[in-house]
């Protein structure tokens, strides 16, 4: 029996045997049960025939019954192909099943929404998009999941525009949202303005991405975005070469200083690093950045620099993993949003809801706030909604998705 250990921070580690993983994977970890009883020949003929027929005969003379009387319009999809799933990579459908049933199993758990995951068996986009278009009838809501740069973009925004429910690619907006979030608080702790704040963003696939757009809809003005080839900005010739891609959009948007070059470059008087990618960052380069400096490291399982590293130069370090201060976990967002969304009858996630929720993520944590603590733990009962009170004030962002504006 293998074991592995988690946790090299300042809380205790938890210690995991290979015995106790598969076994509580065993057999999956979803089911579904009936909401109404089955006891007698009465449950049966009001549940199932004849009864059954009077609703779907109701729903067929006034469709918009269905989402009163079928559980479809509160069900979320978690979607998959498997093609970048956690660190593992492109694992394939079946081995990204477990990953897609947790996702469903944080829905019920962390926003009272029903969820079943469905991973297909093909990458490409037009058979993604018919296949949930087809199955439209069946679901309230989609999850992206895991799937690869750049293809992910381009699903998304078909899908928003193909379906007239809220879609999301949680990769990429789950973790803007957080981000935001927390650079929000981080900043009022080191006493800065979010607009005046320079970030460099180390990662330009799904999420790295999200977070620069987010940023700059928030009102953060001077972001680089870095990828394996340095700062993004238009001079740069494969970004000019191909001006429709993702990349050459952002590098419209953002390097508002046409810095060019690598780390060292880019991060030289930074006040922020956000890392979403696998590169690591030199102890040489944390030198570089501003005084009281913010450095989030949130590469999983292995962060771009380790805290207690960070640390020596930064004033406020963030990761995202459990067991070291300040995680900055999707969890925190995606349930609420998506709660939030459907409450409010939304065919769509806008851009205001997102920062909606970053706001309300951020507000939960601001009577303790400082250095150690930017944001609220996705345990925290303020975040999501209770199953006793299933209406828009029952979570802290699902309400203010709910009322953008405030709730």
């Amino acid at each position: 029996m293998s074991t592995e250990t988690i946790g090299t921070g300042n809380e205790e580690a938890l210690v995991l045997s290979e015995e106790e993983i598969f076994a509580a994977h065993e057999g999956g970890k979803l089911s579904v049960s009936s909401t109404v009883p089955l006891n007698d020949k009465r449950d049966l003929s009001i549940a199932y025939t004849p009864g059954v027929a009077q609703v779907s005969r109701a729903i067929h003379a006034k469709p918009e019954l269905a989402r009163t009387h079928t559980w479809a319009e509160r069900l979320v999809v978690v979607v998959s192909d498997g093609t970048a799933v956690l660190g593992l990579g492109n694992i394939g459908p079946s081995a990204s099943l477990p990953v897609m049933e947790g996702k469903s199993a944080l829905f019920k758990s962390f926003g009272d929404l029903d969820s079943i995951p469905l991973v297909l068996n093909t990458t490409d986009v037009e058979e993604i998009i018919e296949t949930l278009v087809r199955l439209r009838p069946s679901f309230g809501a989609v999850n992206l999941e895991d799937i690869s740069a750049p293809r992910c973009f381009e699903l998304e925004e078909r899908l928003i525009e193909a379906l007239d429910c809220p879609v999301m690619h949680d990769d990429q907006h789950g973790t803007a949202v957080v981000v935001l979030a927390a650079l929000t608080n981080a900043a009022k702790v080191t006493k800065r303005e979010l607009s005046g704040l320079k970030v460099v963003v180390s990662g330009a696939g799904a999420a790295g991405i999200a977070v620069a757009d987010l940023l700059l809809t928030a009102g953060v003005e001077d972001v680089i975005l870095l990828d394996s080839k340095g700062a993004i900005n238009s001079a740069r010739a494969d970004i000019a070469a191909d001006p429709a891609s993702k990349k050459a959009r952002m590098a419209e948007r953002t390097n508002p200083r046409g810095i060019s070059g690598g780390p060292g470059e880019a991060l030289r008087g930074a006040d922020v690093f956000v890392g979403v990618s696998s590169s690591k960052l030199d102890e040489e380069h944390l030198k570089l950045m501003a005084e009281d400096s913010i450095v989030f490291a949130l590469s999983n399982p292995d962060p771009e620099v380790l805290p207690e590293v960070a640390a020596k130069y930064a004033a406020v370090v963030a990761t995202g993993r459990s067991d070291f201060p300040n995680q900055i976990n999707n969890v925190l967002a995606f349930p609420g949003i998506f709660r939030g969304a459907l409450d409010a009858g939304a065919r769509r996630i806008t851009p205001d809801m997102k920062i909606a929720a970053a706001r309300a993520i951020a507000e939960l944590a601001e009577e303790d706030l400082s250095a150690g603590y930017i944001v609220p733990s996705p345990l925290d009962a303020r975040v999501a909604p209770s199953k006793s009170s299933p209406h828009p004030n029952a979570g802290s962002v699902t309400a203010h998705v709910w009322h953008p504006d405030g709730p």
